[in-house]
């Protein structure tokens, strides 16, 4: 069993900075890779990012990349997604999910554990 639980959430302005954490309880959280998905309100959830359990291979939507950059600390049980240069189109629920396996996935229902998630909002 994971738990995890998001945190970093909050309101910005277009063109400014977040750094979402997400921290995991349980030992065994460099044996998951792990993803960010995000929703918005009346859409469906979306990948954002993924990295794999060692850090050593990472992904993105094509709408974050170059700006958003995931990344984890197995030592301290956390992964985390630092986001640059804010868009109003980035306003969702942000969602860490964990996945027993080397790689991430670009889809939702190929993970194991997911947070309850933490609001972005960002103003243009």
């Amino acid at each position: 069993q994971v738990q995890l639980v998001e945190s970093g959430g909050g309101l910005v302005q277009a063109g400014g900075s977040l750094r979402l954490s997400c921290a995991a309880s349980g030992r065994t959280f460099s044996s998951y890779a792990m993803g960010w998905f995000r929703q918005a309100p009346g859409k469906e959830r979306e990948f954002v990012a993924a990295i794999s359990w060692n850090g050593g291979y990472t992904h993105y939507s094509d709408s974050v990349k170059g700006r958003f950059f995931v990344s984890r600390d197995n030592a301290k049980s956390t992964v985390y997604l630092q986001m640059n240069s804010l868009k109003p189109e980035d306003t969702a629920v942000y969602y860490c999910a964990a996945k027993k396996d080397y790689s991430g996935s670009y889809y939702p229902n190929q993970y194991d554990y997911w947070g309850q998630g933490t609001q972005v909002t960002v103003s243009s």
